[in-house]
């Protein structure tokens, strides 16, 4: 009801207890709209996905906070790492078996404007076996703060596999 949107009787402000603005969103006095969380955070996306097309692992991981979970339901091996170092280390072992750009296709918007969903696609070569590689992928990113700081990732493993594997 009409009653239920206005503050009390005798103020002209809710008190602090009644409103349900995010503390993170407060910035110099001012609120930050779910729009520009949301276009910072793709920007933060669209710098760490040409990290990943220059195979520059560092460039990638600067847009990564320091305690990052990566998971890879479908990867063959390890299917979630922790912490950006070690993922660091993994990024370094894995540019050298397969060198892609990545292009967003799609970004889907949820409720919470630090999540995305984002649909993109690989395209690139696997140097140790010279063959074409291309995937299409699915990731659900949170972000924190301007950075990432989880992402579930899902792609076609047997893609990568052939790709790999020597004539």
């Amino acid at each position: 009801a009409w009653w239920d949107s206005r503050p009390p009787l005798g103020t002209d402000i809710w008190p602090a207890s009644r409103l349900s603005i995010d503390a993170a969103r407060v910035v110099h006095s001012g609120l930050v709209s779910d729009a520009d969380i949301r276009a910072r955070n793709l920007e933060c996306l669209t710098k760490a996905f040409a990290g990943v097309s220059a195979a520059d692992a560092d460039q990638m991981l600067a847009n990564y906070t320091e305690d990052l979970i990566l998971e890879m339901p479908y990867a063959a091996g390890l299917h979630v790492l922790e912490g950006r170092e070690k993922i660091r280390k993994f990024l370094h072992a894995a540019f050298k078996t397969l060198q892609f750009r990545l292009r967003i296709t799609a970004v889907h918007d949820t409720i919470d404007p630090e999540m995305a969903v984002v649909e993109y696609v690989s395209e690139g070569v696997a140097p140790l076996t010279g063959k074409p590689y291309g995937n299409v992928y699915i990731g659900v990113y949170w972000f924190r703060d301007g950075l990432i700081y989880h992402v579930k990732e899902f792609f076609d493993p047997t893609l990568t596999a052939e790709a790999l594997t020597p004539n």
